[in-house]
């Protein structure tokens, strides 16, 4: 999470969106940069909401504007299954190592999925307990372009991004038949996708 106090501004880490990168690049420009724990440096909305805001709200006397980035649901879980597959997690009950992504996004489908599979929801960080969006600026990882020039202007700098925490490569082929599924089974995350491309 970054706070850019002047300009009334906290950008929200949603994971596997380039926020490492963004971190790296933005960090010199914040006010407050929360990088650890990862309950902090990704706190969702409603996490933000009950610890955070108020501190910034009675600092500030003002309720500071939101932005975060997301990516297209086929696409940020094919990262988080790359990510999982790393060397160091093998054997760890949260490794995709030797699963198939099929196997993965079936998996991350159910009520209360495998550990492998258990990676949260991107909607978690941008919509509030009744489903509405909490969030004022709301980029697709996918529309670089859009979400640079917003923060440069916002920030009035230039922003040279380099890639961090990159994810190792694999493939990551999805049966039409699993993609039906996710699009039914996790409908909301697609909905807070297109959200972000208005």
């Amino acid at each position: 999470m970054l706070v850019f106090w002047k300009q009334n501004l906290v950008f929200l880490a949603v994971p596997k969106t380039g926020t490492t990168a963004l971190e790296g690049a933005l960090a010199p420009q914040a006010a407050m940069v929360l990088r650890d724990p990862p309950q902090i440096k990704h706190a969702p909305i409603y996490r933000y909401r009950r610890f955070l805001k108020p501190l910034f709200v009675q600092a500030g006397g003002k309720e500071p504007e939101l932005m975060a980035v997301l990516r297209h649901p086929v696409d940020w879980l094919g990262s988080w299954y790359r990510y999982r597959s790393r060397e160091d997690l093998v054997g760890h009950p949260n490794s995709t190592r030797s699963v198939s992504f099929d196997d993965f996004v079936d998996e991350y489908c159910k009520g209360k999925p495998a550990p492998f599979a258990n990676v949260g929801a991107q909607s978690k960080f941008v919509l509030d307990g009744d489903g509405n969006r909490a969030v004022e600026h709301l980029f697709r990882y996918e529309d670089q372009p859009r979400l640079i020039a917003f923060l440069e202007d916002r920030l009035d700098c230039t922003i040279d991004l380099k890639q961090l925490n990159v994810s190792p490569a694999r493939d990551t082929p999805l049966s039409p038949k699993v993609e039906e599924k996710l699009r039914d089974k996790r409908a909301e995350e697609f909905a807070v996708w297109e959200m972000a491309g208005s």
